[in-house]
């Protein structure tokens, strides 16, 4: 059977929380009247699949469907927040999931590709020079948009639901009750928060890149897009096989950058924030429980 650890996940979204596991999921959201409003749903069948248990090809898979999972709960607690009861699903919400993907990948991967790209046919860098150079741009336009939207109000409370939704899940893996005050004391890190996803994929992509030697540039930007799902499915394992390893020195040295790098992404959240990550998280669970293949 496979590790709880891995079975649980979750997400911050506006005024909520969202929990999955390994059937079901439940979004729990702070209404303006101050209520807990609950949505929840079975989990598509590809989590149930052969894919889902293929090494590197699902970190793939699964990826792409989080993304629409966790635009759909955005979609969800932003109309809670509005009152608004039009729904994003369909075309509609891949078309909106493919535009945030090609914004994202041609400012964090396109742009610091065709800056090592320069360094290596106008300045003659070496192979690993331009490609350590593609990485440092990388993460540092990472930290930096991390550190940035963290000033703006809206994203500090999204920050503290984060916190919220880790403190919750560690509190659970630890068997402890989960109420506000006792949920509270645990740690606001996460081994398997995506935040720690998005560095791992950073560092790798640097290895990656360098097995390819000197190319054009055209070909250097279309590898960067080739590569994405590859370099995606080996920083998924790479934060499963961490997850599990808990109790090693050495796994737990190695995740030190993924939990310092959470600071960015995380805030202590209020017991009203807590309210509603453990509400979420017990909804989910009882779905998971009541499950029907």
């Amino acid at each position: 059977m496979e590790d709880k650890i891995i079975s649980y996940g979750g997400q911050a979204v506006i005024e909520g929380v969202m929990m999955r596991g390994r059937n079901a999921f439940a979004v729990a959201m702070r209404a303006p009247d101050g209520n807990i409003v609950v949505h929840k749903e079975n989990l598509a069948a590809v989590y149930r699949s052969r894919i889902a248990k293929i090494p590197f090809l699902r970190g793939t898979i699964l990826l792409w469907d989080a993304l629409g999972l966790g635009m759909k709960a955005l979609t969800l607690s932003a109309n809670t927040q509005t009152g608004e009861e039009e729904k994003l699903e369909g075309p509609q919400l891949y078309l909106t999931i493919a535009t945030s993907l090609a914004i994202g990948i041609g400012l964090f991967v396109l742009l610091p590709a065709g800056v090592g790209g320069l360094a290596e046919h106008y300045l003659g860098w070496q192979n690993l020079a331009h490609n350590l150079l593609e990485g440092l741009i990388r993460l540092i336009l990472l930290v930096g948009y991390m550190w940035a939207i963290g000033f703006m109000e809206d994203v500090k409370r999204l920050f503290g639901y984060h916190g919220a939704e880790h403190k919750t899940i560690n509190a659970f893996e630890a068997g402890a009750e989960l109420t506000p005050d006792i949920v509270a004391k645990f740690p606001i890190e996460h081994p398997r928060c995506g935040t720690a996803f998005m560095l791992t994929f950073v560092l790798l992509s640097v290895l990656v890149h360098s097995l390819l030697g000197d190319m054009t540039i055209v070909w250097r930007l279309a590898s960067r897009i080739l590569l994405i799902p590859v370099i995606a499915g080996l920083a998924v394992e790479y934060i499963r096989w961490t997850a599990n390893h808990l109790d090693s020195p050495l796994v737990r040295f190695l995740i030190k950058p993924n939990l310092a790098l959470q600071s960015l992404t995380t805030r202590e959240p209020d017991n009203s924030m807590l309210e509603v990550a453990i509400h979420s998280f017990n909804t989910m669970r009882k779905a998971e429980e009541e499950f029907v293949t």
